[in-house]
């Protein structure tokens, strides 16, 4: 694990702006402010406009816990995660949940389904509740998240990657370099043409990045270019993976090496390559990322990046309590190195 250290972009005496500073902002009443959010009634459609103009503007959030809570204590941090259904992010999930265990805090998760859009409307939603701390995973939002959450007044850990731009504490690796280091593993062991399956679009950004890194392993080893298929929506389901396999044998038959951005779709191409006869490894060889508990029980055991999801999940949690039990407002910048590793077996 490395730790790099940075002057933090919250400003050391920052506060959560209030509804006084949208009153102030809007040209209104506080009381009009408190009317026009919640419920909207007696309020005109050009104040409310004015108002609602000045909450975005502001990064405000209505704060819809007990009013009587000075110390600002809620008991509770948030976290969200792309899927509930994949064990890479449950298995954070479990490590934020076990590293919380001892403090008293406890964790309320939401699930994004790959969508920075729904990310926002999850994590004002939360904000309403004033967690203490907030666990996102990956570094891209849109530009009203990333206002809410510097505005927010609460320490923010972003995982899973390395944001060029981070809102404040990183814990990651980079899937570029992850992916890499998968395609050099293998091109050790004589493998030269190679192919990469993906999904269809960009708004899972780790997927974007793995395939970033698999091009970029390509071109610096000197190997022909390889063979890319996209292929269903993120996340790429196992038949999916069945599915892209074919594609990509159709159109290169002469594929040596399949690289698939999870290990779901590398076993959706394994299966699918036994049903057509095709030996594994002797024919093809294919890869995953992930190191799923599937990787390593079917047959042949998978080639694997393994990137230790649960300690993403515990190393964030850490450092958010470090914040959380000390002074939040002059905390430093860090950024948290992960380490990952290729795990290779019997499918290369």
């Amino acid at each position: 694990m490395l730790m790099a250290k940075a002057a933090s972009s919250r400003p050391a005496d920052m506060q959560a702006p209030t509804m006084v500073d949208v009153a102030n902002r809007a040209g209104v009443s506080a009381m009009t402010v408190s009317r026009a959010l919640k419920d909207g009634g007696r309020v005109s459609r050009i104040t409310r406009e004015k108002i609602m103009a000045a909450v975005n503007d502001l990064g405000y959030v209505l704060d819809q816990s007990a009013g009587s809570l000075s110390s600002r204590k809620t008991g509770f941090v948030a976290a969200m995660v792309p899927s509930i259904n994949n064990s890479n992010f449950a298995d954070t999930a479990r490590g934020i949940t076990d590293e919380l265990e001892s403090t008293g805090l406890q964790l309320l998760l939401g699930y994004t389904d790959y969508t920075v859009e729904k990310e926002e409307k999850l994590i004002e939603a939360m904000l309403r509740r004033r967690p203490e701390g907030i666990i996102l995973t990956g570094g891209a939002h849109t530009e009203r998240v990333r206002r809410l959450l510097k505005n927010a007044g609460i320490p923010v850990v972003e995982t899973w990657e390395l944001p060029s731009k981070p809102i404040d504490q990183v814990v990651g690796f980079s899937n570029e370099e992850a992916m890499g280091l998968l395609v050099k593993t293998l091109a050790r062991k004589g493998y030269r043409k190679f192919g990469y399956i993906g999904g269809t679009t960009s708004r899972d950004t780790r997927g974007s990045q793995r395939r970033e890194g698999f091009v970029r392993a390509i071109e610096e080893l000197g190997l022909p270019a390889g063979r890319l298929v996209s292929f269903g929506v993120p996340p790429i389901s196992i038949e999916q993976g069945g599915q892209a396999v074919v594609s990509m044998l159709e159109r290169w038959p002469d594929t040596e090496a399949v690289l698939c951005v999870s290990d779901l779709s590398a076993f959706g191409a394994l299966m699918e390559c036994k049903r057509r006869g095709m030996k594994v490894p002797q024919d093809i060889a294919i890869a995953g990322f992930g190191d799923y508990e599937v990787a390593a029980f079917c047959h042949p055991g998978i080639t694997t990046v393994n990137v230790d999801c649960y300690g993403i999940g515990r190393q964030a949690a850490r450092r958010l309590i470090q914040i959380i039990r000390g002074d939040e407002k002059k905390h430093e910048q860090e950024i948290i190195l992960t380490g990952y590793r290729v795990v290779e077996r019997e499918s290369t």
